[in-house]
Protein backbone atom coordinates (compact mmCIF):
# COMPACT_ATOMS: atom_id res chain seq x y z
CA UNK A 1 0.00 0.00 0.00
CA UNK A 2 1.28 3.39 -0.63
CA UNK A 3 1.41 5.89 1.90
CA UNK A 4 -1.03 8.99 2.29
CA UNK A 5 1.00 11.60 0.87
CA UNK A 6 1.73 9.60 -2.29
CA UNK A 7 -2.30 8.36 -2.37
CA UNK A 8 -2.63 12.89 -2.33
CA UNK A 9 -0.90 13.47 -4.33
CA UNK A 10 -1.74 10.89 -6.95
CA UNK A 11 -5.61 11.89 -6.22
CA UNK A 12 -5.08 15.55 -6.52
CA UNK A 13 -2.76 14.61 -9.84
CA UNK A 14 -5.54 12.57 -11.20
CA UNK A 15 -8.39 15.39 -10.37
CA UNK A 16 -5.99 17.79 -12.19
CA UNK A 17 -5.45 15.70 -15.22
CA UNK A 18 -9.14 15.02 -14.95
CA UNK A 19 -10.89 18.37 -14.82
CA UNK A 20 -7.99 19.83 -16.84
CA UNK A 21 -8.16 17.58 -19.95
CA UNK A 22 -12.28 17.77 -20.17
CA UNK A 23 -11.84 21.72 -20.31
CA UNK A 24 -8.73 21.63 -22.53
CA UNK A 25 -10.80 19.06 -24.99
CA UNK A 26 -14.10 20.88 -24.45
CA UNK A 27 -12.11 24.37 -25.56
CA UNK A 28 -10.82 22.33 -28.51
CA UNK A 29 -13.97 21.43 -29.81
CA UNK A 30 -15.66 23.74 -29.61
CA UNK A 31 -13.54 26.06 -30.92
CA UNK A 32 -12.54 23.83 -34.06
CA UNK A 33 -16.56 23.29 -34.76
CA UNK A 34 -17.42 26.60 -34.57
CA UNK A 35 -14.75 27.68 -37.08
CA UNK A 36 -16.24 25.78 -39.46
CA UNK A 37 -13.77 24.33 -41.37
CA UNK A 38 -13.75 20.88 -41.93
CA UNK A 39 -10.28 19.66 -41.98
CA UNK A 40 -10.02 21.38 -38.84
CA UNK A 41 -13.09 19.71 -37.18
CA UNK A 42 -12.00 16.47 -38.25
CA UNK A 43 -8.29 17.05 -36.93
CA UNK A 44 -9.76 18.01 -33.50
CA UNK A 45 -11.89 15.36 -33.07
CA UNK A 46 -9.53 13.10 -33.43
CA UNK A 47 -7.29 14.62 -31.05
CA UNK A 48 -10.04 15.30 -28.54
CA UNK A 49 -10.68 11.50 -28.45
CA UNK A 50 -7.52 10.65 -28.62
CA UNK A 51 -6.73 12.86 -25.59
CA UNK A 52 -9.72 11.24 -23.48
CA UNK A 53 -8.45 7.77 -24.40
CA UNK A 54 -4.68 8.71 -23.02
CA UNK A 55 -5.39 11.35 -20.49
CA UNK A 56 -8.96 11.10 -19.15
CA UNK A 57 -9.50 7.36 -18.72
CA UNK A 58 -6.53 6.89 -16.65
CA UNK A 59 -7.68 9.26 -14.37
CA UNK A 60 -11.43 8.28 -14.41
CA UNK A 61 -9.95 4.45 -12.86
CA UNK A 62 -7.56 6.62 -10.17
CA UNK A 63 -9.67 8.95 -9.10
CA UNK A 64 -11.87 6.20 -7.23
CA UNK A 65 -9.34 3.88 -6.36
CA UNK A 66 -7.11 6.60 -4.58
CA UNK A 67 -10.29 8.24 -3.44
CA UNK A 68 -10.87 4.74 -1.74
CA UNK A 69 -7.34 4.14 -0.17
CA UNK A 70 -7.47 7.88 1.39
CA UNK A 71 -10.71 7.06 2.31
CA UNK A 72 -9.68 3.57 4.61
CA UNK A 73 -6.31 5.08 5.69
CA UNK A 74 -7.73 8.43 7.07
CA UNK A 75 -10.74 6.54 8.89
CA UNK A 76 -13.67 8.43 7.32
CA UNK A 77 -16.41 5.88 7.31
CA UNK A 78 -18.02 5.06 3.85
CA UNK A 79 -21.31 7.00 4.72
CA UNK A 80 -19.68 10.22 5.62
CA UNK A 81 -21.52 12.90 3.87
CA UNK A 82 -19.61 14.77 2.24
CA UNK A 83 -17.96 11.66 0.56
CA UNK A 84 -21.20 10.10 -0.70
CA UNK A 85 -22.57 13.32 -1.85
CA UNK A 86 -18.77 13.31 -4.41
CA UNK A 87 -19.65 9.74 -4.65
CA UNK A 88 -23.01 10.78 -6.15
CA UNK A 89 -21.28 13.87 -8.61
CA UNK A 90 -18.80 11.27 -9.23
CA UNK A 91 -21.20 8.93 -10.74
CA UNK A 92 -23.21 11.70 -12.07
CA UNK A 93 -20.28 12.71 -14.62
CA UNK A 94 -19.55 9.63 -15.62
CA UNK A 95 -23.06 9.75 -16.63
CA UNK A 96 -22.35 12.61 -18.47
CA UNK A 97 -19.09 11.78 -19.96
CA UNK A 98 -19.46 8.18 -21.39
CA UNK A 99 -22.34 9.21 -23.63
CA UNK A 100 -19.83 12.57 -24.32
CA UNK A 101 -17.46 9.91 -25.43
CA UNK A 102 -19.63 7.91 -27.81
CA UNK A 103 -20.67 11.03 -29.26
CA UNK A 104 -16.75 12.31 -29.90
CA UNK A 105 -16.39 9.00 -31.66
CA UNK A 106 -19.13 9.56 -33.90
CA UNK A 107 -18.81 12.98 -34.62
CA UNK A 108 -15.22 12.16 -35.51
CA UNK A 109 -15.84 9.48 -37.54
CA UNK A 110 -18.77 11.73 -39.27
CA UNK A 111 -16.27 14.04 -39.56
CA UNK A 112 -13.75 11.90 -41.75
CA UNK A 113 -16.19 10.44 -44.17
CA UNK A 114 -17.58 14.08 -44.79
CA UNK A 115 -14.05 15.30 -45.27
CA UNK A 116 -13.15 12.06 -47.25
CA UNK A 117 -16.64 12.49 -49.92
CA UNK A 118 -16.10 16.16 -50.02
CA UNK A 119 -19.66 16.37 -48.49
CA UNK A 120 -20.73 19.28 -45.86
CA UNK A 121 -20.94 17.64 -41.83
CA UNK A 122 -24.78 16.08 -41.92
CA UNK A 123 -27.55 17.77 -39.21
CA UNK A 124 -26.71 14.78 -37.45
CA UNK A 125 -23.43 15.69 -36.45
CA UNK A 126 -24.73 19.16 -35.62
CA UNK A 127 -26.91 17.21 -33.21
CA UNK A 128 -24.51 15.60 -31.42
CA UNK A 129 -21.87 18.74 -31.49
CA UNK A 130 -24.77 20.36 -29.11
CA UNK A 131 -25.68 17.26 -27.13
CA UNK A 132 -22.14 17.07 -26.40
CA UNK A 133 -21.53 20.67 -25.77
CA UNK A 134 -24.52 20.28 -23.19
CA UNK A 135 -23.57 17.40 -21.79
CA UNK A 136 -20.40 19.07 -20.67
CA UNK A 137 -22.09 21.55 -18.70
CA UNK A 138 -23.43 19.97 -15.92
CA UNK A 139 -20.52 17.47 -15.82
CA UNK A 140 -17.88 20.25 -15.33
CA UNK A 141 -20.41 22.03 -12.46
CA UNK A 142 -19.95 18.72 -10.84
CA UNK A 143 -16.64 18.86 -10.75
CA UNK A 144 -16.15 22.08 -9.46
CA UNK A 145 -18.98 20.27 -6.48
CA UNK A 146 -16.77 17.56 -5.86
CA UNK A 147 -13.79 19.73 -5.43
CA UNK A 148 -15.90 21.91 -3.07
CA UNK A 149 -16.59 18.87 -1.11
CA UNK A 150 -12.83 17.34 -1.07
CA UNK A 151 -11.59 20.87 0.66
CA UNK A 152 -14.25 22.05 2.82
CA UNK A 153 -15.69 18.24 3.90
CA UNK A 154 -18.95 20.10 5.44
CA UNK A 155 -20.66 17.99 8.32
CA UNK A 156 -24.14 18.61 6.50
Amino acid sequence: MLDVTTLKWIHILSSTVLFGTGLGTAFHGLATNLRGDLRAIAAGNKNVVLADWIFTTPAVILQPLTGVALMIDEGWPYDTPWIVASIALYIFVGCCWLPVVWLQMRMARIADESLASGAPLPPLYKRYFWWWFALGWPAFISMLGIFWLMVAKPQF
